[in-house]
């Protein structure tokens, strides 16, 4: 005869097979999920353009921001942090990634976005590269789900052009 011990852990055991078992099968579905992710955005006014004092270029912008990001969100999805970034090359580096907005969506309901944002972050080259610069912007998007692992994806919406010259 077994103690009661020895089936409480055997129980225990079972039940964390279990419930293992299904976080597993929970990331495979999600696995097998392809959102449909529509989304623009376009800079409406570069509200100021300058160097620092540092010799840095620094741009703070305006702009749209439409995305119907509900179709990333299945029985699975705890969360989806989106958020907004800047893109160039200059010669120092091929690839210049620079966030100027976030957002945390906590449901579907709130997954339609229609904004019209300042930037949160402001585009700040090391250097003064930023004049006359072709900038693309790209939105990413993580979803958090409540088990199995993260989802990360981007989609790159529009392009645009700096000024020649600073602007106060």
């Amino acid at each position: 005869m077994h103690s009661w011990t020895q089936r409480l852990l055997t129980a225990g055991t079972t039940a964390a097979v279990l419930l293992a078992a299904v976080c597993a099968a929970a990331s495979a579905l999600d696995a097998f999920h392809v959102p449909a992710v529509q989304a623009q955005a376009h800079v409406t006014k570069i509200n100021r353009f300058h160097k620092q004092i540092n010799g840095n270029d620094k741009v703070m912008l305006t702009f749209n921001v439409s995305a119907n990001l509900e179709s990333l969100f299945t029985w699975n999805t705890k969360q989806v942090f989106v958020f907004l970034t800047a893109e160039y090359e200059n010669a120092k580096n091929s690839l210049n990634q620079i966030s100027l907005w976030d957002h945390i969506i906590p449901d579907k309901e709130h997954a339609n976005l229609q904004l019209e944002v300042k930037s949160k972050y402001p585009l700040i080259d090391q250097g003064s590269s930023l004049r006359g610069k072709k900038v693309q912007l790209v939105l990413h998007w993580y979803v958090m789900p409540n088990a199995g692992a993260m989802i990360q994806d981007r989609m790159a919406l529009s392009e645009f052009k700096l000024p020649d010259a600073y602007t106060s």
